[in-house]
């Protein structure tokens, strides 16, 4: 993970939201993965903002991209919404 990566967890009412800080990288993704994975059947929404990364590099939005179907698979009503400048980055 890079060393100043940091996920911070809001909750409100049926919603998580998620805010990714610092630079995203392989490790990175896997680490926001398990946050998702351990949070997903709890939520309709889950609002990922992503106005506070620095970097991104390419194989952590691919590892990211490459894992998150699985997840979504397990509990389909769930919404996962991208906000912030780098919310194309992600778009699945």
């Amino acid at each position: 993970m890079a060393s100043n990566f940091k996920i911070l967890v809001h909750i409100n009412d049926k919603n998580l939201h998620i805010k990714l800080i610092g630079d995203f990288d392989g490790s990175s993704a896997c680490e926001l993965l398990d946050c998702i994975g351990k949070h997903h059947s709890k939520f309709s929404n889950i609002f990922i903002h992503t106005n506070c990364l620095k970097r991104l590099y390419p194989f952590g939005l691919d590892v990211f991209r490459g894992n998150i179907h699985e997840l979504s698979k397990k509990n389909p009503k769930v919404r996962i919404i991208f906000t912030g400048e780098n919310a194309d980055r992600f778009s699945l």
